[in-house]
């Protein structure tokens, strides 16, 4: 079996977003905004060499060599986030009863969903911010990815059919485009 002595993760950095590392925390800065996460592990180094971020692990092991290549990935998502963004597009569908869709705070409300009288409510994340178009589009969007798509999952969950066929009663919020 063949060993490796060390492994590199390169993140590229474009030139009109910034790096910076202090300590464990890579901070990242963008045209969008900023956006920082903290990378905490005692095999592990992120250095920044000209216009590119490195993850460096000396004597892998199989796990170690994923965690390198988790890093990367985060760190390619925050790039991403403060350059473009993040968007994801859900479509309300109903069949009898309509449902009205509307966003108070940090809170995502769902009124007459199958003629109940209670309305149903998501969690929207810090960082987000979630618009109502045509009564029946719901646009996510933000810079940081993981929160974005957890703020999706919770409108969607908000609407699960509980004690009827699912494949009859298809009403609910669903995802339909990641952008």
């Amino acid at each position: 079996m063949v060993k490796i002595d060390r492994i590199d993760r390169v993140v590229e950095i474009p030139e009109e977003v910034t790096a910076s590392i202090d300590g464990n925390t890579v901070t990242i800065t963008g045209p969008k905004g900023s956006l920082s996460r903290e990378f905490v592990s005692p095999r592990h180094d992120i250095l920044q060499e000209g216009g590119a971020v490195i993850v460096r692990v000396d004597l892998p092991r199989r796990k170690e060599s994923a965690l390198a290549g988790t890093w990367q990935a985060h760190m390619n998502n925050m790039v991403k986030g403060v350059t473009e963004g993040f968007t994801y597009t859900l479509k309300a569908l109903y069949s009898h009863f309509p449902m009205t869709l509307a966003v108070k705070g940090n809170q995502f409300v769902v009124n007459n969903y199958f003629g109940e009288r209670v309305p149903r409510h998501a969690n929207i994340l810090p960082g987000v911010e979630v618009k109502v178009q045509n009564k029946t589009e719901v646009v996510v969007s933000g810079l940081d990815k993981e929160a974005v798509g957890q703020t999706a999952a919770n409108i969607e969950r908000c609407t699960t059919v509980k004690k009827r066929d699912r494949r009859v009663f298809q009403d609910g919020i669903y995802l339909i485009d990641k952008a």
